[in-house]
């Protein structure tokens, strides 16, 4: 039996040695295991070129100045000599992360209307984001607003996926609130219309595939955790 961490660092290429050899014979002898690395090494090609052009961007000099250490110099080519590729979910994590910075620098001029705020270093959803994924369900799209996946992650804390006018983006239950986990731009010139129907941004896909464990909830599971306060 491979579990999920064991084949994952495989699939990674963080084994070696007679380990690597133990898995690469098991997921061959499974034609299931076979057919899951091939759709996972499949996603990870497709993802790593939608990201590429993402990763030569230079980030802004008011970013980089906020997070930059007051006196520690890192050798950052020599970093990245050190350290292997990070795994797919680090990537989605990634950039998901610099689409949130990008994002809120650019479509909440006013503050006290903006769909999310910062909080312990954290963002959460508010005003009608953090409205519309506390009331709403996926069969019942109201307002501005509209929910599409509702899923729990690998700590079991529900997710759900979203979209507005102007942009796309996953937040999952954090306590009594919504952590914004991602949040993407809608393409430029689909703004005014963009939707989930129209077919999901493929990075909100991409970080949806790395944080879902299991399946998404059916309309009756949604709204059982909806009655139950998203627990």
């Amino acid at each position: 039996m491979i579990d999920d961490e064991t084949f994952f660092a495989w699939i990674d290429g963080e084994l070696s040695g007679p380990e690597a050899a133990r898995v690469e014979a098991a997921v061959a002898a499974d034609t299931a295991l076979a057919e899951r690395a091939r759709q996972h090494r499949a996603f990870r090609q497709r993802l790593s070129g939608a990201f590429d052009a993402l990763l030569e961007v230079p980030v802004p000099e008011r970013l980089t100045a906020a997070v930059r250490p007051p006196a520690e110099v890192v050798d950052f080519a020599s970093a990245r000599r050190a350290r292997s590729l990070p795994s797919l979910p680090q990537w989605a994590a990634m950039a998901a992360t610099l689409a949130v910075g990008v994002m809120l620098g650019t479509m909440v001029p006013d503050r006290g209307a903006a769909p999310v705020e910062a909080h312990g270093g954290k963002l959460y959803a508010a005003a009608s984001l953090g409205h519309a994924l506390e009331t709403q369900l996926a069969s019942a799209p109201a307002g501005d607003v509209r929910i599409g996946l509702t899923f729990r992650d690998q700590s079991g804390a529900v997710c759900r996926t979203f979209t507005q006018s102007a942009a796309a983006g996953l937040a999952c239950r954090d306590q009594d609130r919504w952590q914004v986990r991602g949040l993407f731009a809608a393409p430029e010139g689909q703004a005014s219309d963009y939707r989930m129907a129209a077919g999901i941004d493929p990075n909100l896909a991409a970080l949806v595939d790395s944080t879902m464990a299991g399946e998404p909830l059916d309309a009756a599971e949604e709204k059982a955790a909806k009655d139950k306060g998203w627990r």
